[in-house]
């Protein structure tokens, strides 16, 4: 054979197109959900409000989960621009996401992380965002105030922040999250 093989990549291509197909009929009576972080960044720089509804896919708003960032945000004195843009980084609002690693729910829990703040369903709205908000409230403290250390050892841990080792993958998401809050303040 000359060149490529090609075969398995087709393959893997055409099942997400089968995916997206059967995805897609359960959303014909929803708006369309964007969640590349791109296409959200250039939303917010362009001070468009986004409009999300619930769906089968475990979508869900800002507008819906208001009350319990405002009510989480006065509780453990964190911005609600900044746990909006945690979530929207994290999960990009969807309540049903596991990551590679098994990170769970809206701001993405690791399960003994979980676990150790009380937190009984990762994949409750309410439950979930309570335990990420105080477990960044719980770094900021650590970090003297510091959001940007306090978000790093969200995302590798407090060891590697401790230590000195941020990996790149870290410090990516520290910038993404204040780029998305610093346009969160501006429009507040």
């Amino acid at each position: 054979m000359i060149g490529p093989d090609f075969t398995n990549i087709s393959r893997v291509l055409s099942r997400i197109d089968e995916i997206n197909r059967q995805f897609n009929m359960y959303q014909q009576d929803t708006a369309p959900v964007k969640s590349r972080f791109v296409d959200v960044l250039d939303e917010v720089q362009n001070g468009k409000k986004r409009v999300r509804v619930k769906n089968i896919s475990g979508k869900t708003s800002y507008t819906e989960l208001q009350s319990v960032i405002d009510e989480c945000a006065e509780k453990y004195n964190i911005d609600n621009e900044l746990i909006r843009a945690m979530i929207q980084v994290e999960s990009g609002w969807n309540t049903d996401a596991v990551s590679n690693k098994g990170a769970q729910g809206l701001m993405q829990l690791m399960p003994r992380t979980a676990a150790m703040l009380g937190v009984k369903n990762p994949f409750d709205p309410e439950q979930n965002i309570e335990g990420g908000v105080r477990y960044i409230s719980d770094l900021t403290d650590k970090y003297r105030g510091d959001i940007e250390k306090a978000l790093a050892a969200y995302n590798a841990g407090p060891a590697r922040v401790d230590s000195g080792d941020i990996p790149d993958v870290s410090k990516r998401y520290v910038k993404n999250i204040m780029a998305i809050y610093r346009k969160l303040r501006e429009m507040s």
